[in-house]
């Protein structure tokens, strides 16, 4: 016993005298704060300015490794080897299941963890190994041209708030614990939604306060405030005249001052070069000038090379050294809060076998059945008998990588169309007519048609039903891209049409006399008039990642029972869209589209059908009972708008609650939604401010935001009135 007392005292002396050697920044017990306020203390200035690029450089005598910001996790862990594809955000978005979207991003931050470990046992600190992931994008899809509309979750403030702040604690993991799992970015801060070929010299101007306060910044609130979000990226474009990465408005006043966002400030990537490259923005001098002002402004992190201007600013006066220190000390701080800078953390146990693994490729075909949104289904065509003979037709029939959409890892597998329909019908009934050259065709989506249309005919005619996988791809539309196509123009699109050569296709296949399935893959709304008066049923499928074949296969035999619904309006042509400049929401979205659009947001059909008894009000809650009064067991995502009396400038309704929940055939199941505050939340126009606003409000519920289906009822608020 005395010899154990003895080891016990000489193990806790050795322990004081390791610990009287470290510097503060090296002891853990310290918080993330304080080891990065005196690690900062250290460095000389030429050290500071390294570390606060996005390929940081090791500081050997401080024992700081080097470090790359740059990560991508936008539908599974990206541009980094074997990973689980999920469909891409906007699918995810026709979910309206924020609860899954928390599961699908608790799995991609396992695999991040993983693929981090194994880079450093690697000695890997290349990009996209890092644990700091550009995820989400928040930004309102205010217009269907828009090529990364496809990353958000669609064109309402509300639920992308919902589904951003599922992805920032599904990233980012308790918030209870030492180390945080990952950090999440919620980007691009603001206003910022197209076009793409001009967005480094682009002014997004003139914006009406209400859109900036209603549309534009709710979710990057939200996210803030509620979420705790450890970095907002700054935007390519100008906001009111000032490069958003050097807006005092956007950065300090609002981020900073309003919201007490604490976190770090991330540039785009190459953006404070826009302040001063000919051509782009040209509102600063040079590297200096520019470097100086976005630190002052509060961006702390360059993904770039203009920081090294840093140097020159200080000599020259136009930045000082204190204003340095203060946005190192957020990344730094950032850094010991991912235990990046220590040896190990308990994140570390996590398994090489989660990364792929069963339980996270089921989870991928969860979320891609959950994205399916019929949009129509004529005399019930669908779901169709599995004794029929199909014939498979189109561009995205067996297109896997076209299922990655952009932003994207690689599977061990994906399932493309046709291989689902394999695991439902035997070669004698499946008749695939494939692409001819379509490994020549640059675009086959836009440029190929067949040279004997009358033999694709007749191979059709055979089947009972068509099959049509048609639209577009992520290598038409995406982010900023050198696309050499009728119809689009930098990423974006010059028109929302499906591409004509398709259109004129599905008209041919029209001849046969056979039902039409039209299945799209799109990342955007599409304008499908024509083919909605042709084809018997449309299935928008999105970008469906690694599982979408099976995904689509089962909701076609019936297997699986659609339930998602659109986050984004289908128009009907291009007339119905403004300037794609205008950044001012009169006749965008559902919130203020005065035309009937094709297929309007909240839509999707389902196998059975929903009946709503009246909804009323008690404890505080909104009520209404659903019906499941159909044939077929199903989810049904229920919606909840509101619009305000006597606002003409107003939207027209606006989403303020959903919940996707299944109910058995012929069973009802009761709906509540709690009636806060934030239920009320309206734009004040004699202050000039949101706020719950007193005033006689309409709620509305039901499947869709087409008013005409929706149950009400009407109500009075007032802040001082318990609800």
């Amino acid at each position: 016993m005395k010899r154990l007392i003895k080891f016990m005292m000489l193990a806790c002396t050795l322990t004081l005298v390791a610990c009287s050697n470290q510097a503060p920044y090296q002891n853990k017990s310290l918080s993330p704060t304080e080891r990065a306020a005196d690690l900062v203390s250290r460095l000389t200035l030429e050290e500071k300015i390294t570390l606060m690029q996005n390929n940081s450089s090791a500081v050997k005598r401080l024992g700081i490794k080097p470090y790359e910001w740059w990560n991508e996790a936008l539908h599974g862990v990206a541009r980094n080897g074997l990973a689980t594809v999920y469909p891409q955000a906007i699918g995810m978005g026709a979910s309206f299941n924020d609860t899954l979207l928390y599961q699908v991003f608790t799995s991609i931050s396992d695999e991040a963890r993983v693929k981090y470990r194994q880079a450093r046992e690697a000695g890997n600190y290349k990009r996209y190994t890092g644990l700091t992931f550009w995820t989400p994008n928040i930004n309102i899809f205010r217009d269907p041209r828009w090529g990364r509309g496809q990353e958000t979750y669609g064109e309402d403030p509300y639920l992308t708030s919902r589904m951003g702040l599922s992805v920032v604690n599904g990233l980012q993991g308790p918030q209870n614990t030492k180390y945080n799992k990952t950090h999440a970015c919620a980007k691009h801060y603001a206003v910022h939604s197209g076009p793409e070929w001009n967005r480094h010299s682009f002014n997004a101007e003139n914006i009406n306060p209400r859109d900036l306060w209603e549309t534009y910044l709710p979710a990057f609130q939200d996210l803030v405030i509620q979420g705790n979000v450890k970095e907002v990226m700054c935007a390519y474009n100008r906001f009111e005249g000032d490069p958003c990465c050097g807006s005092d408005r956007l950065l300090i006043n609002i981020l900073r001052n309003e919201w007490n966002y604490k976190g770090l400030v991330v540039s785009d990537c190459g953006a404070i070069d826009n302040f001063y490259f000919k051509g782009r923005h040209e509102t600063h001098k040079n590297k200096a000038d520019a470097s100086a002002a976005a630190v002052l402004s509060g961006t702390d992190l360059e993904c770039g090379r203009s920081y090294t201007g840093l140097i020159s600013a200080v000599k020259e006066g136009l930045i000082n050294e204190s204003a340095i220190d203060q946005s190192l000390c957020r990344l730094m701080k950032a850094r010991f809060e991912l235990g990046e800078m220590d040896d190990t953390t308990p994140w570390d146990q996590l398994p090489d076998s989660l990364l792929s693994c069963h339980a996270h490729q089921q989870l991928a075909l969860q979320m891609a059945r959950e994205s399916m949104t019929l949009l129509q289904n004529h005399k019930n065509i669908l779901p169709l008998d599995k004794e029929m003979t199909v014939a498979l037709i189109g561009p995205n029939a067996n297109d896997s990588v076209m299922q990655w959409a952009n932003y994207n890892g690689f599977p061990v597998h994906t399932i493309t169309l046709l291989e689902g329909l394999t695991q439902y019908l035997p070669q004698e009934r499946l008749i695939y007519i494939p692409q001819k050259n379509i490994e020549v065709q640059k675009y086959p989506w836009v440029n190929y048609y067949p040279n004997d249309i009358q033999a694709v005919i007749n191979q059709a005619a055979k089947a009972d039903v068509i099959i049509y996988a048609g639209g577009i791809s992520a290598s038409l539309e995406g982010e900023e891209m050198d696309v050499d196509a009728e119809g689009f123009r930098g990423g974006d699109r010059t028109t929302i049409e499906l591409p004509n050569v398709q259109r004129k296709l599905v008209k041919a296949l029209k001849a046969t006399g056979k039902p039409i399935v039209f299945v799209n893959f799109s990342g955007c709304a599409m304008g499908l008039q024509p083919e909605s008066q042709i084809c018997d049923a449309i299935l928008q499928a999105w970008y469906p990642g690694q599982a979408g074949g099976t995904a689509i296969a089962e909701v076609l035999f019936g297997d699986y029972n659609p339930a998602g619904r659109l986050p984004i309006t289908f128009y009907k042509k291009d007339n119905q869209l403004p300037d794609f400049e205008d950044y001012n929401m009169q006749g965008r979205t559902y919130r203020y589209l005065n035309y009937e659009p094709l297929y309007p947001f909240g839509h999707g059909l389902s196998y059975t059908t929903f009946s709503y008894s009246t909804p009323f009000i008690e404890n505080g809650k909104l009520k209404v009972k659903v019906t499941n009064s159909g044939n077929y067991n199903g989810d049904e995502v229920i919606q909840l708008y509101i619009k305000r009396y006597d606002d003409p400038d107003g939207p027209l309704k606006t989403l303020r609650g959903f919940q996707r929940i299944h109910i058995p055939a012929g069973q009802t199941s009761e709906v509540s939604f709690p009636l806060t505050s934030d239920t009320f939340t309206w734009w004040d126009k004699d202050s000039n401010t949101v706020h719950p606003l007193q005033g006689r409000y309409k709620i509305l519920v039901g499947g869709t935001s087409e008013e005409s289906l929706l149950k009400s009822i009407e109500y009075k608020y007032s802040p001082t009135k318990k609800i």
